[in-house]
């Protein structure tokens, strides 16, 4: 059984190793108070208390006295809220807690007791399924005004998250998406229920069913629901790809690389989904997830194809690639069949969004001000990017076809991400609070509570925007 990460100060009899906090403008006033031997051990291993820095001060007989760590002024634009969350990986095994600091230097270094521990949660997540790692202990002891178990929590839900999304594709296909959905309703008491292969034609979800059959891994719709009848209801829906050639219109292997990642929408509704039933909120949560793998073979769906969809309009295939979108579409239909009080779906959807806004900054789209309102202010109190972008109706004439319906892409290469998005709305007819991101899933280079991988993005603000909205 590991150690907890976080522990109650006052319930451990172990002296946790101080680790003092400082700027640029508090670190001479810190060293002061230290002692001179601290002093010129920074002085000589030149530490300047620039952002993320870390220096360990020695006791004079081999053990670790203290750290010193450095951070931007909370007034610089380059600070950063979760720095403290580089820690866990760097220091030595033990157990630290953070020195005592004025409200002032606190208020000076943007210190917040809870979010540091939420970014040393965050910041000892290591993905080490294939290759054997030793594992360090690096605990913090934290006061009695942080909710340990909260945070946790809230961790445990983004770890669930970068976890799956991690894991490759050989593990990770449309059979062990269920089996990841069964193994977090179990605890729960949640049931699942999953229709398979040809049984989609039968239930009528035609485009996950088209999407999915070229597979050896039969396509799947997976339905979870936990929660009292009676409380609003809220569903959430996931991409979930489980690797995507392009199809028929085949990527590059550059752009194949990191497919593993298009199950990016089911793995982070799922890490929601951890959270919200962990912490018991008030309502009633139906998860669906298409799971497919979009696959190459005699019986895959082409480009110029016509298929039917569950809501009943006829969806011309412009181009394979573009699968994600039309998994989702029966998956929101049905969703949207009951009007849930909130629905929300999520997905790795479009390269348009990274260029638009990179790989950090999930735009979402809603018709509902007082939602998207509530999203930005949880985005912003938690620190969990978002940006919020346009339904541009003028856009959405651009989704005609000839023969059918709608096409689902568009023939030119603007505003890709908001097509997708219009395409999407379409299948969403009763129920006004919808609200969809398209995420991309994946941190392309580490930084402090973010390592490289598998990426939570957009669920901590959307779990804080539920809390308020719905309660424990």
């Amino acid at each position: 059984m590991t150690s907890p990460i976080l522990v109650d100060r006052a319930r451990t009899r172990k002296t946790p190793v101080p680790i003092h906090a400082v700027s640029a403008d508090t670190l001479k006033t810190t060293l002061a108070r230290l002692g001179k031997a601290h002093a010129q051990w920074a002085k000589s291993n030149r530490f300047t208390a620039g952002e993320g820095q870390i220096l360990t001060l020695p006791d004079g007989a081999g053990g670790l006295e203290g750290v010193l760590f450095g951070m931007h002024d909370a007034a610089s634009r380059k600070h950063d809220r979760f720095a403290v969350g580089a820690l866990p990986l760097e220091l030595p095994e033990g157990l630290y807690a953070f020195a005592s600091m004025s409200k002032a230097t606190a208020k000076a270094l943007g210190f917040v007791p809870d979010m540091a521990a939420l970014a040393w949660l965050l910041g000892s997540y290591t993905f080490g399924q294939y290759r054997k790692q030793t594992g360090s202990d690096v605990r913090l002891a934290v006061t009695g005004d942080v909710d340990i178990k909260a945070l946790t929590r809230i961790a445990d839900g983004a770890n669930l998250a970068r976890d799956l999304i991690n894991t490759p594709a050989n593990d990770m296909g449309p059979e062990e998406i269920e089996r990841a959905a069964r193994d977090l309703a179990g605890p729960h008491k949640a049931k699942v229920r999953v229709i398979r292969g040809d049984a989609l034609l039968e239930k009528n979800f035609p485009l996950i069913h088209a999407v999915g059959r070229a597979s050896v891994s039969a396509p799947r719709l997976i339905d979870m629901t936990w929660g009292r009848a009676g409380d609003p209801r809220v569903t959430l829906a996931g991409k979930g790809v489980s690797f995507d050639t392009g199809g028929l219109n085949l990527k590059s292997g550059g752009s194949m690389a990191l497919m593993k990642k298009d199950m990016g929408g089911a793995a982070n509704v799922l890490g929601l989904a951890s959270m919200i039933m962990a912490s018991g909120l008030r309502v009633r949560l139906r998860v669906l997830i298409p799971a497919v793998e979009n696959s190459v073979s005699g019986n895959a769906f082409r480009p110029g194809d016509v298929y039917p969809s569950r809501q009943g309009m006829t969806v011309e295939i412009g181009n394979t690639d573009a699968e994600g979108r039309l998994v989702l579409a029966d998956a929101l239909t049905l969703a949207d069949e009951e009007k849930p009080d909130l629905l929300v779906d999520m997905a790795t959807l479009t390269g348009a969004a990274r260029v638009a806004l990179g790989p950090d900054l999930p735009p979402y789209y809603t018709d509902d001000e007082n939602l998207a309102a509530a999203i930005a202010a949880s985005s912003q109190a938690v620190h969990d990017p978002l940006w919020r972008m346009p339904f541009w109706n003028a856009y959405d004439d651009w989704l005609s076809s000839r023969i059918a319906d709608v096409n689902h892409i568009t023939d030119g290469g603007f505003a890709g991400s908001m097509t997708a998005a219009l395409f999407l709305r379409r299948f969403v007819e009763k129920t006004p609070a919808f609200v969809h991101f398209d995420i991309y899933g994946w941190t392309p280079k580490s930084r402090p509570a973010l390592p490289h991988g598998g990426a939570a993005q957009g669920i901590r603000a959307l779990f804080d925007m539920m809390s308020k909205r719905y309660g424990r």
